[in-house]
């Protein structure tokens, strides 16, 4: 059977539509932070801390007096001694405020044992108030997010621990 002019053009047209309903859902704000803090914390379980750094922004700052060099130096130090971990993030929710984003969830962690996964767990694992990820839409780019702060209130990390 034959294609015509006018059944190509509204082929064409209909995968169009369809192409651009995708895009839209797929860079909704709220589904692009979501998407960003799993990929985060998947780059955190497998170490891969140059991945990690592209996530963090420049004028990164935390509760814990942290800015970006200090807490990607922080987290290459802290995981170095733990094996096999997994971040799970349970009942995460995403609160969008213009280009800015509040990703909020409870976070456990766990691994192969080890004194050093035991310290993790004991700390993150027991707190009660979730962990807060401020995240900045840097451009008209839909994807452009980048993390600016964390926070707990609950967590206490001493200033001078590496």
């Amino acid at each position: 059977m034959p294609i015509s002019f006018r059944g190509g053009f509204y082929g064409g047209v209909i995968v169009a539509v369809l192409v651009g309903l995708f895009l839209i859902w797929l860079w909704r704000p709220e589904r692009q932070v979501r998407r960003h803090t799993e990929n985060f914390l998947h780059t955190i379980e497998h170490k891969n801390w140059a991945a990690a750094a592209n996530f963090v922004g420049s004028d990164y700052h935390d509760q814990w007096g942290n800015d970006r060099a200090r807490v990607l130096e922080r987290m290459r130090s802290g995981f170095r001694y733990v094996r096999g971990v997994r971040i799970n993030a349970s009942n995460p929710s995403v609160r969008i405020e213009n280009r800015r984003a509040i990703w909020s969830g409870k976070v456990l962690m766990d691994g192969d044992e080890g004194e050093g996964m035991a310290l993790l767990k004991e700390r993150v694992n027991s707190l009660v108030t979730p962990f807060e990820l401020e995240w900045r839409r840097l451009s008209a780019r839909p994807w452009d997010w980048k993390l600016v702060h964390v926070s707990n209130s609950t967590l206490e990390i001493p200033v001078d621990i590496d």
